[in-house]
């Protein structure tokens, strides 16, 4: 995101954009790749309730939060584009608070990778996980990314 410090993360958290609801899609190539035609779209602060769940040094998946939300809303699967951004969103808004944070940092993209996206980018999430007794590793040469060691131990089980 741009511009993160002019803009207003607990408006956009609260803003439901008339959501949950559950959308057909009609096109077979994305009905192939979701395993159906229901995705639900969940708001923003469905992502932040979950995210506030994931107890000191375990971890969770943006993948398994979209499971999770799906299962709930009798839906396929959610959107991935949306549970990019409202995570996101959940993450800033928690900074922005500074009272009452929302752990997002234990919130990892798909493989265990850090999310740079997040605020103070991958750095700052490695200093939290790192606080919290995780190993993170670096991975590549020049598309350097970090992914946390063993990540699939730390797992939490939404249930």
């Amino acid at each position: 995101m741009a511009n993160e410090a002019r803009k207003d993360f607990q408006a956009m958290l609260r803003d439901n954009k008339d959501m949950p609801r559950v959308q057909r899609i009609t096109d077979p190539k994305s009905i192939q790749r979701y395993g159906g035609d229901r995705m639900y779209l969940a708001p923003p602060m469905a992502y932040d309730r979950l995210m506030r769940q994931v107890p000191r040094g375990r971890l969770i998946t943006v993948g398994a939060l979209r499971d999770h939300l799906a299962r709930q809303g009798g839906a396929d699967f959610t959107d991935p584009i949306t549970a990019g951004i409202f995570v996101s969103i959940a993450a800033w808004a928690s900074c922005q608070r500074g009272e009452d944070p929302t752990p997002y940092w234990r919130t990892l993209k798909a493989g265990g990778e850090l999310n740079p996206k997040y605020p103070g980018g991958a750095a700052d999430q490695k200093a939290l996980l790192e606080a919290e007794g995780h190993t993170v590793v670096q991975r590549g040469r020049t598309n350097i990314r970090y992914y946390v060691q063993d990540y699939e131990s730390y797992l939490w089980n939404i249930s």
